[in-house]
């Protein structure tokens, strides 16, 4: 049985290409995370799991593969389905996105670098960062006008109130975001600045990029370190066919 830590956009096209060829479970964080899904229910998990879940996860359901396909940034997920399959001594293969190369855009390599970076500038900034870290944002707001584009889920919406997020700096949508998109949503906020992850080009990040040059905005990318991976869907389907 192979076990897929999915939630992203590769793992329901890995899902496409393997559908009843291979016998396979796939586990999301979240519910929203399932909506991105189409494949039977029985075949979906929606289950956070830690370590020692993991462990316990891989023996009931009979895993002898694990596929890491969880989002770029999730490298705690990662590290413990890595640790896992070590422990049992199973097959891990880790998905991973392509990093964004552009000029002209601020990387920083961390959140704290992103942050010490916002203290310097004034203005209308605008996250596309999800909700993890909007405390730590909002610790540093000064004159400055924070906008945070977010999932339009009951707890996004939620941590932005608990935060005393105003709803008119909240906006709830749900992805992939085309480049005109992105032009219309930033100019009608009068973004100075856009901050976002480098989730790849399935994540929408060159889009982001291409609409803040054509409205004269600053991007700021936040970076993410090397991960050793497959990113190639032929090469990893070539692996497990």
């Amino acid at each position: 049985m192979i076990w897929i830590i999915g939630g992203t956009t590769e793992s329901t096209i890995l899902i496409s290409k393997i559908k009843g060829l291979l016998k396979y479970i796939i586990s999301v964080a979240t519910y929203s995370g399932s909506e991105v899904i189409d494949d039977e229910h029985e075949n979906v998990v929606v289950s956070r799991m830690n370590y020692e879940e993991m462990l316990e996860f891989i023996k009931i359901k009979h895993i002898d593969t694990v596929i890491d396909m969880s989002h770029p940034y999730a490298i705690e997920v990662s590290e413990n389905a890595r640790l896992a399959c070590d422990k049992v001594k199973i097959k891990y293969l880790r998905f991973v996105r392509k990093k964004t190369e552009f000029e002209n855009v601020v990387y920083v390599n961390t959140i704290s670098e992103c942050i010490e970076f916002l203290k310097g500038v004034q203005g209308h900034i605008l996250f596309t960062t999800g909700i993890k870290n909007i405390k730590d944002f909002e610790k540093v707001k000064d004159k400055q006008r924070f906008i945070y584009r977010v999932l339009p889920t009951i707890f996004s919406i939620q941590e932005c109130v608990n935060n005393n997020i105003k709803m008119k700096d909240i906006i709830g949508m749900l992805g992939p975001f085309s480049e005109n998109l992105n032009i219309s949503l930033f100019k009608e906020y009068n973004a100075d600045y856009v901050v976002m992850k480098d989730s790849g080009s399935v994540g929408g990040t060159p889009e982001k990029i291409e609409a803040c040059f054509k409205c004269g905005i600053t991007p700021i990318v936040i970076g993410r370190g090397f991960e050793d991976g497959i990113d190639d869907m032929d090469k990893l389907l070539a692996m497990i066919l």
